[in-house]
């Protein structure tokens, strides 16, 4: 990705009162979460493939943090329920997002709306990760990309039985599994700098 791109993204993040960093690998990932992130604090995570492949929530698990982790083996629905609500405490919540448009907008689709609430509100501090892939040039761009290829690519990984799965495509369906439920536009925050954006010079997740 040029750099001037992503120069004029960063710029366009900090008019919306959100804070930009790019890094070109997840080693310097780790270590501007490091930086980021006070130790012996609280985390909540939102469901993010990215995450997962950049190994930032292992991280979390194996550092010196209180991380609410929703994956953890033997995890019950009303336990994982509970984490959702105790996510919106967390001093910071750590997130992917499924679109970045190049004025600086954040937007994502959700199916329960657990993932998109804490980022809205709540936590003191959004630490959001994006992959170059997710970079698109206006929120019609930004919508089309999250229903055609993110939430088609998401009902494989949830193994849901909406019709997505089959046609590769988003048809707005009725399904009573479907995903695609909270449509999340964040154009900006009152709070200078509460979401950080860091963006990763690889393709990663959907």
């Amino acid at each position: 990705m040029e750099r001037a791109v992503i120069e004029k993204l960063i710029k366009s993040l900090e008019r919306n009162n959100m804070k930009g960093y790019f890094v070109n690998d997840e080693n310097e990932l780790i270590e501007l979460i490091k930086s980021l992130v006070p130790e012996n604090s609280i985390v909540g995570g939102g469901d993010s493939v990215t995450l997962e492949d950049t190994n930032v929530y292992n991280f979390f698990r194996n550092g010196n943090y209180t991380f609410y982790d929703k994956y953890r083996e033997g995890i019950t629905r009303e336990e994982k329920d509970a984490i959702y609500i105790k996510n919106f405490s967390a001093d910071t919540f750590v997130s992917g997002t499924n679109a970045i448009t190049m004025d600086g907008k954040l937007f994502n689709i959700d199916g329960y709306g657990n993932r998109l609430a804490p980022i809205v509100y709540g936590p003191k501090q959004v630490i959001i990760v994006v992959g170059i892939n997710k970079i698109v040039d206006n929120v019609e761009e930004a919508i089309k990309r999250t229903r055609q290829i993110a939430a088609p690519l998401d009902a494989v990984r949830l193994k849901v039985n909406t019709p997505c799965i089959k046609l590769k495509k988003c048809i707005d369906c009725n399904h009573k599994e479907r995903i695609c439920n909270a449509f999340v536009l964040i154009a900006g925050q009152f709070t200078k700098d509460r979401i950080k954006v860091i963006i990763i010079n690889k393709e990663l997740g959907y």
